[in-house]
């Protein structure tokens, strides 16, 4: 959520005068739902209903074409663009996302010959990584490999974004895509990003995991690719909103390949691209149809939705694609070719099999219903208990509560620290809220006297045996950061120890009195979920209606997080509101994509 406070002080000697404060409010507030501008319409609609106007009546209030600004060059303490009044730096922050995908398509055309040419040198292993699947209801022959498509383009464009759902290979065709990059040029230096410490240990784990017909060399230099968090790659700057890595210091790397791309904020998304140098090429890997970030804007899926459609191509790239797939599978046709010109044709891949969930049954079709808000699948779900990996419960049913936390004595009985930290990410409750009795704070008590009762845990103080621990906020120092998941115990000498497990599976244990900002994470909030997978998920969704927060990507993102079974404690009135309201964040970077020379 955006600090109101914090963002008055852009401006503060605008935002003291009077004149000035019913603007700043109106705004402010606005970014507090995570809009990144506001349409000037609504400023003239709603100017007459805010607090500050009782001191000043409206007509005496200054016209706010005396307050903007129309570019990013001139200072003033709003920016009106497009009929959409921003803060100034907010607006600085959309137009630097601009100008950078700008910048790099244009950049690639220099090197477009010469990377066809290396892709057609490579053709045997590009067709090696066929991943042609089976499409319920498609005979072979009609199937589309989405997965080749992308590694075609990733390798061909400097900027590239892959979305999907989950369970639709998005970190296998990382690998295939880098698997390539390496036998062109064995030099080739990669760096792998995630916005959370969590994120980032999935993605190091797919990778290493990814069998690839590839010789041992590229193997090990798969493996040997270490994630970071987009701070850590951008070496956060303590005390400071900057980065060592910028537009004047870019990063060294030939590409850049960032997972959960969704999560990224405006700002840091600004951050982040200032710092992509012209011949590095930028992977974006997200689920497009996930929440958007804590902080202001939804880029990722705005970028995603730029376009007419996702798989749409330029003519002469759909006829190079086409050379690389063979006979037996589904040459793209017309229908891929983009209507309108547009900068990111052919630059965004929707991949669109799922390999973990059956299209017929269970989290895959119980997430589609959610995503398309399909009343009818969603009330079968609701009514039906014949789907032993969808479940809906009514909410006073604490039975289902406790049988869920039961599995948490599993990671508290296992002697070994590394096995008890894979036994406990197996499962989480997820919740909606912090406050409230399905808010995060109280189910968090709530388990932790379960357990006690139960002789699992004796909660006493703040650092007791097997409480287990979310990091909350960024410490270098310790090479923690937002996410890390890891569980007290007490080592050999019988000292209390924060143990975490990093990317390569070493663990290591810190004195948990350094740590200033931790939760306990036996339930968590969805948003803090995004990035992590679990064999089992609970969630529990709010008593009382209205909630802002239960949106349609709210419940998708809860319930793909389950790899196995999901439990949603909901009424079925409650499943189809919230299945029904979605996310709207204000920007205007769709309409600004022809500002790209």
């Amino acid at each position: 959520m955006i600090n109101t406070k914090d963002v008055h002080q852009q401006f503060s000697e605008f935002f003291h005068e009077d004149k000035i404060k019913p603007y700043a409010y109106l705004v402010s507030k606005r970014m507090q739902d995570g809009h990144i501008c506001i349409d000037a319409d609504e400023v003239t609609e709603n100017l007459s209903t805010l607090p500050y106007t009782k001191a000043i009546p409206p007509a005496q209030l200054p016209k706010l074409t005396e307050l903007v600004t129309t570019d990013s060059t001139t200072i003033r303490p709003f920016v009106l663009h497009k009929n959409k009044l921003y803060f100034q730096r907010y607006f600085s922050y959309e137009t630097r996302i601009l100008e950078a995908i700008g910048y790099l398509l244009k950049e690639e055309k220099k090197s477009f010959d010469i990377r066809k040419a290396a892709l057609e040198k490579h053709r045997d292993l590009l067709l090696d990584f066929k991943a042609t699947f089976e499409i319920q209801g498609l005979p072979k022959e009609e199937q589309t490999d989405w997965q080749m498509v992308a590694i075609i383009q990733s390798v061909l464009h400097n900027f590239s974004i892959i979305t999907g759902g989950p369970g639709t290979g998005k970190t296998t065709t990382v690998a295939k895509i880098l698997a390539l990059l390496f036998a062109m040029d064995a030099n080739c230096n990669v760096a792998l990003a995630a916005p959370t410490g969590k994120a980032a240990m999935r993605m190091a784990e797919s990778l290493k995991n990814a069998e690839l017909p590839v010789n041992d060399t590229i193997k090990d230099k798969l493996k040997s690719l270490s994630p970071n968090t987009i701070h850590r790659l951008l070496k956060y700057i303590p005390d400071s909103v900057n980065f060592k890595f910028n537009k004047s210091n870019p990063l060294p790397f030939d590409v850049v390949i960032v997972d959960e791309a969704s999560m990224i904020d405006v700002a840091l998304f600004a951050k982040l691209l200032d710092a992509i140098g012209p011949n590095t090429r930028i992977i974006l890997l997200g689920d497009k149809n996930q929440l958007a970030s804590v902080e202001a804007g939804s880029l990722f899926g705005d970028l995603c939705r730029a376009t007419e459609k996702p798989n749409v191509f330029t003519q002469d790239s759909l006829k190079f694609i086409n050379e690389f797939i063979p006979e037996s599978g589904r040459k793209m046709n017309h229908e891929a070719i983009a209507k309108a010109a547009h900068p990111l044709s052919g630059h965004l891949v929707e991949l669109q099999k799922s390999h973990r969930f059956n299209s017929t049954g269970g989290i895959g079709k119980f997430s589609r219903a959610i995503i398309n808000n399909d009343t009818q699948a969603l009330l079968e779900f609701a009514t039906s208990t014949t789907d032993a990996s969808v479940t809906l419960e009514p909410i006073e049913n604490s039975n289902v509560f406790e049988t869920f936390i039961d599995g948490y004595q599993d990671y508290i009985l296992e002697s070994d620290i590394s096995k008890a930290l894979q036994k406990f990410n197996q499962l989480r409750v997820l919740c909606a809220v912090r406050e409230g009795p399905q808010g995060l704070y109280g189910i968090n008590r709530a388990i932790e006297n379960y357990l006690f009762k139960k002789n699992l845990l004796v909660p006493t103080g703040e650092f007791y045996e097997n409480r287990p621990i979310i990091i909350t906020q960024n410490n270098p120092d310790l090479k923690l950061f937002n996410g890390d998941i890891g569980i007290l115990r007490k080592d050999h000498q019988g000292n209390m120890r924060a143990w975490f497990e990093d990317s390569g599976k070493v663990i290591r244990s810190v004195m948990p009195g350094y740590i200033a900002n931790a939760e306990t994470v036996f339930a968590m909030t969805v948003h803090k979920s995004q990035g992590s997978e679990y064999a089992e998920v609970l969630l529990m969704l709010p008593h009382h209606y209205g909630e802002k927060i239960l949106t349609r990507e709210l419940l998708y993102t809860a319930v793909t997080r389950a790899k196995e079974k999901v439990v949603v404690q909901t009424t079925p009135d409650l499943l189809l509101q919230t299945a029904a309201a979605q996310v709207k964040r204000t920007s205007g970077i769709i309409h600004r994509f022809e500002e790209i020379k």
